[in-house]
């Protein structure tokens, strides 16, 4: 039987990133990136990843992780994205036939989470870039998605607001840090994790002594992850937490005990 390649593509609120993937969810070439436009619309995303898919080998599906509230393949929310045509927008549905090939979506941190969990206990994926993403796991299995991106942290700033992209420009490195570490501790409150990970294009400038139940994870998660879409357990059309979605599904990526 020969093998099946994944184009998988992470799309971020300051640059895209794609690789294609073999079945274990190895990048078989070098990812490519392009900066993400300006207030981009649904239709100049998806000519961003054509043109993405364009410096890359052939595939035969698509995974596309989407940094906003998703399901069944539709966007439902797309905070960096002002556009008024995201929500609601089958974006699944339209990479697929702009490739004539079959296409699912996920939210890009549980993607993440996807590409690095072990299988075991409660698993928190804290992703930093433009915002701040989370996703958590139970023995491997994918939670239903809850956007803390946008509940309040401290007084009336949100994760995003605390902890992302404008903060650290705002109060620079070592008072970020700190905001870190203490997101850290709240979210350890709210779930008692066995190991968070930290990803995201910032997830490794966080510093200081985080314990041994914090892995700083590489960004490139966000792709590989993108082949559990399409894992053993193939009757979920998106990572909602609503399919029968986990850790399982990218063997033998992660090796059980």
């Amino acid at each position: 039987m020969s093998q099946i390649y994944t184009l998988a593509v992470d799309v971020g609120g300051t640059g895209l990133k794609a690789s294609v993937l073999d079945e274990a969810g190895q990048m078989t070439h070098q990812k490519a990136w392009r900066k993400t436009p300006v207030d981009p619309s649904p239709d100049l995303i998806i000519d961003e990843i054509k043109k993405l898919a364009a410096d890359l080998p052939a595939f035969d599906r698509v995974s596309i992780g989407f940094p906003g509230a998703v399901r069944r393949g539709r966007v439902l929310t797309a905070p960096h994205y002002p556009d008024a045509r995201w929500p609601g927008f089958n974006l699944a549905k339209a990479v697929g036939a702009a490739f004539g090939k079959p296409a699912r979506l996920g939210n890009d941190a549980d993607i993440q989470g996807l590409g690095v969990v072990a299988g075991h206990g409660i698993e928190f994926m804290l992703t930093l870039g433009t915002g701040a993403g989370t996703a958590f796991f139970k023995d491997g299995v994918l939670a239903p998605h809850m956007e803390f991106a946008h509940h309040p942290v401290h007084k009336k700033h949100t994760y995003n607001d605390y902890v992302g992209r404008d903060a650290l420009a705002a109060v620079g490195h070592r008072r970020w840090n700190r905001r870190v570490h203490r997101v850290i501790a709240i979210l350890d409150t709210l779930v008692r994790f066995d190991v968070l990970y930290l990803g995201g294009g910032n997830g490794s400038k966080v510093e200081g002594d985080l314990g041994s139940r914090i892995k700083i994870v590489p960004n490139e998660a966000g792709i590989t992850g993108g082949v559990a879409l399409w894992g053993k357990r193939n009757d979920f059309t998106d990572t909602d937490g609503l399919g029968d979605i986990g850790v399982d599904a990218v063997l033998p990526l992660h090796a059980k005990a």
